[in-house]
């Protein structure tokens, strides 16, 4: 029997556990009795559900009212939310063929689901006639109604029925085209490995490397095997450290071809294909580029400013990276290294010049990141900002045995539930995230939200965290923040539902605590003797802070000066995302020893639906926007200054999507900021005139 037929076969809501009422512990998902099977028949009758309740809005004979019409569309689908937000949690997380095979076939009936709805003139012109009424509604209200109007529109509720028609199929098809995108990177990810032989395949690795690869031959079932994979926890310290040239330049170029074999997983067809669609589907809602169409509901608003931004930072990056080549190419001269430095051998001598530049290095600072640790500061830098109080629940079920919860309150009020998701595994794919399997919101009652970090660092006896991997812990629980403590009325507007160019915006400000000396001189302990990290060590950690800032700027923009010409082209006809790609990098002076960080095949935030696309750019804006408000923090002489973090929270990280993010900003901050705190943060010279 099939996974399809399996999934088919006993569609009785008492045998469901996803259609049948939850009485676990803070109401999660009971995932313990989740099996592959019971997911289709759980999505059949929420679908079903879900198009009953649009059809009473349509069919409702009534004037429409926004208590009626609005709020009805606002509480409908509940059901279908909580199938989809188990599943796409556990696709992504913890998943397996058989979920993969369901991802495939439900993907695009949910997308054509939703284009269905948000097409159906019935449905849209009783939500237009609500503009008529609007003067009588409290703010959040109108913010509701302009949003889920906006949403219509833009899913091209106005387009004639020839138009509406091809828009559906449109969505439908790329909803295909993002799910095999992503799997097919997992698929690549997870067939390679680079086995160490031999004591000299080993040459220059410290013990964390080697341990952290022999866990991984036990995951794969060749316990006593060595082995580097594809996840950047294992990849990045291999090219780190590695004295093997020769092993580093094989692993650097599976990593970087992901995507690109030739075979059943090269996703360079995919590409091009969304691309085309993607213009299509900006032309026939009047716009001429795919980017006009996505930008047109962001802070930047054009492509042009996106450019603008990008361009600014791209130039003293540029420079700076290119300073940063001399002095490792001199360094691996001064080594007896006699050729040019290459894309594979910048981690390795960048590594070895920060530790003669500032006596520091990873293998040094890992002792005293302790993963327990660094969760312990991510929560108490959380208790001083906001007053949130975290309690580890082991009763809570979860979804995996690496998976824990904890409990978050305020003044003795339950808040949310946190889980936490931190090692790499094959089932899980690469980088990190938050998500949700619950979105707060007031409207049916004081719900509460659950949400999870999931990320993908090795595992250790305990897990030993580089400076970079804390740093990302800290980024991915700003975004929890952002959503544990949304305060709003309407789910629609709760939490990260907010522009792309602003949702990093809490995550981003979050990172800059970690490297504060009351934070690491509290929380960095080391793991043997428990002696906290020296005082002089901490200051070289913040001599350092701007060290690689050339590479690290010049690799993300890039990416995002990629996507975006992606985005602008208004002829796809024969596109070869590689030529593109290559060109693109041509014409702006790509140093040849540093690749973009997500190069066009694997790049996942732009070709895994469309939540990034024509929208890499989003972290450097939102990063002008955090660099300035902690300037406000610092500003008070007291980065934990309560009145800061009052307005902070109230503004920004509870306020969800209430507000536009310039107005909201603006009321934190009372001003909105320039690049000139981005640029100092990192260490990038304006240009010469």
């Amino acid at each position: 029997m099939t996974v399809m037929e399996t999934a088919l076969s006993d569609p009785s809501p008492a045998a469901n556990p996803l259609v049948a009422d939850w009485t676990t512990p803070f109401g999660l998902p009971p995932f313990a009795e989740i099996r592959p099977e019971h997911f289709l028949p759980a999505f059949d009758a929420a679908l079903a559900a879900h198009r009953a309740e649009i059809a009473a809005l349509v069919e409702d004979t009534a004037p429409p009212r926004f208590e009626t019409t609005l709020l009805g569309l606002e509480n409908s689908g509940r059901q279908l939310d909580r199938v989809a937000n188990v599943f796409f949690n556990l696709a992504a997380a913890d998943t397996s063929d058989a979920l993969q095979a369901i991802e495939r076939d439900i993907a695009p009936r949910l997308a054509a689901h939703h284009a269905a709805i948000f097409t159906d003139a019935r449905l849209f012109a009783r939500i237009d006639a609500l503009e008529a009424d609007r003067d009588r509604l409290d703010a959040e209200a109108k913010r509701l109604l302009q949003r889920t109007r906006l949403a219509f529109i833009r899913a091209g509720a106005r387009l004639a029925p020839e138009a509406k028609a091809r828009m559906n199929a449109i969505v439908e098809r790329l909803a295909t085209l993002g799910t095999w995108f992503a799997q097919n990177v997992l698929a690549d990810e997870a067939s390679w490995t680079l086995e160490l032989k031999t004591e000299d395949d080993r040459a220059g690795l410290p013990e964390f490397v080697i341990e952290a690869a022999l866990r991984a031959g036990e995951e794969r079932g060749r316990p006593g095997a060595a082995l580097i994979t594809l996840q950047r926890s294992s990849i990045e310290p291999f090219l780190t450290f590695s004295a093997r040239r020769d092993l580093r330049r094989l692993a650097f170029e599976a990593w970087t071809h992901r995507g690109q074999s030739g075979g059943a997983t090269d996703n360079r067809a995919l590409i091009a294909e969304m691309v085309a669609l993607r213009l299509e589907r900006a032309r026939l809602l009047g716009y001429p580029t795919f980017a006009a169409f996505k930008l047109d509901d962001t802070m930047a608003r054009t492509p042009q400013a996106v450019r603008a931004l990008l361009e600014e930072v791209w130039a003293p990056a540029k420079a700076r990276a290119q300073r940063e080549r001399d002095d490792l190419q001199r360094l691996a001269e001064a080594e007896g290294f006699n050729g040019t430095i290459a894309a594979w051998d910048w981690r390795h001598y960048a590594e070895k010049l920060r530790k003669a530049r500032f006596d520091l290095d990873e293998a040094a600072t890992k002792p005293y990141l302790a993963l327990d640790r660094v969760i312990a500061a991510a929560f108490d830098t959380a208790s001083r900002l906001f007053g949130l109080t975290f309690a580890e629940r082991a009763e809570a079920p979860v979804y995996h045995p690496d998976v824990r919860a904890w409990e978050v309150t305020k003044d003795g009020r339950h808040v949310g539930l946190f889980l936490g998701d931190y090692y790499g595994r094959p089932s899980k794919r690469s980088g990190a995230w938050m998500s949700s399997f619950r979105t707060q919101q007031k409207l049916a009652g004081d719900v509460r939200p659950i949400i999870v970090n999931v990320m993908n660092f090795a595992k250790g006896e305990p897990a030993l965290l580089s400076f970079d991997d804390a740093r990302t812990l800290f980024h991915e629980f700003g975004h929890a923040l952002h959503g544990l403590l949304s305060d709003v009325i309407y789910a629609s507007l709760a939490g990260t539902d907010v522009a792309t160019d602003f949702v990093e915006l809490p995550s981003q400000l979050f990172e800059h605590w970690l490297s504060q000396p009351e934070v690491l001189s509290a929380f960095a302990r080391h793991v043997a003797t428990d002696a906290p990290m020296p005082a002089a060590m901490i200051e070289r950690i913040k001599a350092s802070r701007t060290f690689n800032q050339g590479f690290s700027t010049v690799e993300y923009v890039a990416s995002a000066l990629v996507d975006l010409a992606l985005h602008e082209l208004t002829d796809t006809a024969g596109l070869d995302p590689l030529a593109f790609e290559a060109a693109e990098l041509a014409r702006i002076g790509m140093p040849a020893e540093i690749t973009m960080r997500h190069r066009t095949p694997h790049f996942t935030h732009v070709f895994t639906g469309d939540g990034y696309s024509a929208g890499y750019y989003s972290y450097l804006w939102s990063e002008v926007l955090d660099a300035d408000a902690f300037a406000a923090f610092e500003e008070s002489g007291n980065v934990f200054d309560p009145a800061t973090a009052a307005r902070l929270e109230r503004f920004v990280y509870a306020a969800g999507n209430r507000r536009d993010p310039a107005e909201a900003y603006t009321r934190f901050r009372g001003r909105l900021p320039t690049t000139a705190a981005l640029l100092k943060k990192r260490g990038l010279e304006r240009p010469s005139v």
